[in-house]
This record gives C-alpha cells, structure tokens and sequence, in this order.
C-alpha cells in the first residue's frame, strides 16, 4: 500500500465519524423541535378551551383565573394614564392608552383601552378620559413575563410593556384589564392567543420532515463514504487472490 492510499484509509473512519455525528444531531434536533411544536400545539388548545369556560365575574375580591370576563364600575383616574408603545394596527403606528380605574370599594385596577393613532413621532399623546362613574366590560389578563427590555421600561409617560411597576399604585391584582366595552373603549388591537394549534401542527410536521430528509441524507451519504473508503468495490475492501496448494508446490 502506497502512501496516499494509507492516508486515505487513516482518513477515511474520521470522516464517517464526522458525518455520522453531524447529520445524527440535525436528525434529533428535527425531532425534538417538532415535538415541541407538537405539544404548543396542545397547551394553545387547552388555553383556548380554558378561555371559552372562563367564568365572568364583577370585581372580584380574589385573583381572578387568566382570560376571566370582568365587570368593574368606578372612575377613571385619567392624571395615571401611561401609553404602551409601538403599536401597529392596519398599517398606523400608535400606542395603548393604559389608564387606572378605582372601583367603588377604592381598589384599583389598570385598564387596557385599545389602540390609538399617534403617529411616529415621540411627543406625548393626548387621550380624552371619560368623567364620573363607568361600568366597564374585559378580558382579564394575568401579569407574566415579557420580552426582554433593552433600556428603561419607562421613557416619559411611553411603555416598552405592559409592567405594573410603572405605576407608583396599590394594584389589586397582579393583571390587568382588556376593554371591550364601556366609555373609554378604543380601537381593540390585543387578542388572547396570536398563533392557533394548527399553525403549531404544521411547524412540527415540517420539522418531522426535515429530520426525515436529513435521515435520508445521512444513509446515503453513509453508503458512499464506506465505499469510497473500501476503494469503490460495493463488496468490501480488495483482497490478494488465493495461492493454491499445487501451485505453491510448483513453484519450489
């Protein structure tokens, strides 16, 4: 054997190793991935069926369940209102006045009133806040972690995310209300669940077939690797013929 052919074959099991190794991971991670959507997939339709049985309560003194319908009667206090920014709906970009309400036994609670056109620019938007005593109709949404802040929260009276802490108030609950109807109610922007199951469906079965194809991929890359290692025979590796005996004996 030459020097190159002997190179060739200490070469030749580290690179199946290699690429054994390397399609055997995007095989997995295609599996594991598609069982994550898989399950997504599952948890949005058990909060979705969660929301349809929500139960609709007025003021409530207890934590109210997530996706719970509220009725709540008291005041405005339109001097706390802040605005969530960087809302876009139809193609405008505004913000989401956010704006305290105190019920009539003094509780306090934040009211997500709906979207409002304000443009590009950073000056501080202007909201007109009903007066005196409203009655209010929601979708409670219980507080939970955001997307990460790059900076303050808070830059004036704009919000990056919705956050309690923004507010220097006693909050009665840790959760805020989506205004669907009552004074005050603007453009509705915000919706309980952005994506449904079946798009969680189709992601998983597109990465069940990408790790399908990289199975594929990797078998017979495999084969074509081993042969080439085996200097191309489908049968093995060459070997030197047979010496027969009566040969050997000629040959004395």
């Amino acid at each position: 054997m030459n020097d190159s052919s002997s190179q060739h074959a200490r070469r030749g099991p580290w690179r199946q190793r290699l690429w054994w190794g390397l399609w055997s991971a995007l095989v997995v991670l295609g599996l594991a991935l598609g069982l994550w959507q898989w399950e997504r997939a599952g948890e949005k339709r058990d909060y979705l069926a969660a929301l349809e049985a929500a139960p609709h309560l007025e003021a409530p003194r207890q934590a109210p369940p997530d996706g719970s319908r509220l009725t709540l009667t008291g005041e405005y206090l339109a001097d706390h209102t802040l605005f969530l920014d960087n809302r876009v709906v139809e193609g405008r970009h505004g913000v989401a006045p956010l704006t305290p309400l105190r019920t009539d036994d003094g509780r306090l609670w934040l009211v997500q009133r709906g979207f409002l056109a304000s443009g590009a620019g950073r000056e501080t938007p202007e909201v007109a806040t009903p007066e005196g005593r409203v009655t209010l109709e929601g979708r409670w949404q219980v507080a939970g972690r955001g997307a990460p802040l790059f900076g303050p929260n808070r830059e004036g009276q704009r919000l990056q995310r919705m956050q309690l802490d923004a507010w220097d108030l006693p909050f009665a609950h840790d959760g805020w209300l989506h205004l669907e109807a009552g004074p005050g109610r603007l453009t509705p922007w915000w919706t309980p669940s952005v994506m449904p199951p079946s798009r969680h469906l189709g992601y998983a079965v597109q990465w069940w077939g990408l790790a399908l194809a990289a199975l594929v991929v990797m078998l017979v890359g495999g084969r074509r690797l081993g042969r080439d290692r085996d200097g191309g025979d489908p049968r093995g590796p060459s070997r030197p013929p047979a010496v027969s005996p009566c040969h050997e004996e000629s040959t004395r």
